[in-house]
């Protein structure tokens, strides 16, 4: 604990409360004073082997507070996307949907980053930046909860959260493949959930995210090697030839959650604290830099006004901001997995018909992009590569 007050006190050295301090730094300088607060070794990186979808509009944010430099030769642009569908047991894989992943602008709509790297850079550029990592304040004109989904600043505030456990478990683990795949991620739906092919830099590695049934997926978790790897090759139906195992296989349950508010006396919720969705579209974390990006506004267009940054209409400004943006990205996800993942004759009709109606209307594949891109709705600066 120390005696120093701070203007904003970021409880929680997670990638979105490192942003923040970042953002608010890039924006405000020296004019307000930021800690983020959390234990000492918090600064650490994980042997970790997810990867992130950095949308365009992440990536300009990311850009703003000096940390895409350090990662974007790591970072896979992703040239287009497959939607594909069919039985588990089915000879071939049935291409519902197919479109370019480029805005038009001519950038990427989106990126894959391996989760560790994106860590190590946000650590060193918050370590540079010289903002205090400590493990208590004396107090603060306003608090941020950034700790995760089991926020203990947020459940003190006295915010609900409405969770909803998914039957499914995802199955995440990094493949090497003798086919290059040329920038192209692939989505394949099949009955217990979807399967993703994420592109990694290099063209011969891929990282997966495999959605399952729980049961199902904590047997496959232990399978030998070898069967493992015929349980992914059965899923992949051949595409980018043969598969090597080239990292750790890790399986976590999925969750649905939403807080019931997002701002509280002196307090505004950010991150996976607001929110945790299923990982079917791999926003979750472009959902949280959309928190940063408008509460970092939000707090400077207060801060030179001389209005008190923690005050009911400032955080009101935020919360009415992000949370129609976050509960309909939460709902749309929900919904895209309760749609695909089952094996219901007429909703396979359903989605069968409805993927390839899509793929014959160019203007609606635009709109997928730039929803994929974060350009949608009411864009704040730091996602439009601007300083608030």
């Amino acid at each position: 604990m120390t005696n120093q007050r701070y203007d904003v006190a970021i409880s929680g050295a997670s990638l979105t409360g490192l942003a923040l301090a970042l953002s608010l730094k890039a924006t405000l300088r020296d004019d307000l004073t930021i800690a983020v607060l959390d234990r000492p070794g918090a600064l650490g990186v994980a042997d970790d082997p997810r990867a992130y979808a950095i949308s365009a509009a992440s990536v300009r944010l990311l850009r703003m507070i000096g940390v895409w430099s350090e990662v974007e030769k790591d970072a896979q642009p992703v040239a287009g996307i497959n939607i594909t569908a069919g039985r588990l047991d089915s000879a071939a894989r049935q291409t519902l949907l197919h479109y370019e992943n480029e805005t038009e602008t001519g950038e990427a709509a989106s990126h894959i980053l391996p989760a560790p790297l994106l860590r190590a850079a946000l650590v060193r550029t918050f370590q540079s930046a010289q903002i205090a990592l400590v493990e208590g304040v004396a107090g603060e004109r306003l608090a941020v909860a950034a700790e995760g989904r089991r926020s203990p600043r947020r459940d003190l505030a006295g915010i609900k959260v409405l969770t909803w456990s998914y039957p499914q478990s995802a199955i995440v683990t990094t493949v090497s493949h003798s086919e290059p795949h040329q920038g192209v991620a692939t989505q394949h739906f099949l009955e217990a959930g979807p399967f993703a092919i994420l592109p990694l830099v290099g063209g011969h590695r891929s990282s997966l995210v495999w959605s399952e049934e729980t049961r199902e997926a904590e047997r496959v978790m232990g399978l030998e090697s070898a069967d493992f790897l015929a349980a992914l090759e059965q899923r992949f139906g051949g595409i980018l030839g043969e598969l090597t195992l080239a990292g750790p296989r890790v399986s976590h349950p999925l969750q649905l959650q939403l807080a019931r508010a997002l701002a509280a006396d002196r307090l505004a919720v950010i991150g996976d604290a607001a929110r945790t969705v299923h990982p079917i579209a791999g926003q979750g974390l472009n959902l949280g830099l959309r928190d940063v990006a408008a509460l970092t506004e939000c707090i400077a267009d207060a801060a030179r006004l001389g209005l008190d940054i923690g005050s009911p209409e400032t955080l009101r400004r935020y919360e009415h901001w992000r949370r129609f943006d976050g509960t309909m990205s939460a709902a749309a996800m929900d919904g895209l997995n309760r749609l695909f993942s089952n094996d219901n004759p007429a909703l396979r009709v359903l989605r069968e018909t409805g993927l390839g109606l899509t793929d014959r209307l160019p203007g609606l594949k635009r709109l997928f992009v730039a929803e994929a891109a974060g350009f949608t709705g009411t864009v704040p600066k730091l996602l439009q590569g601007e300083l608030p």
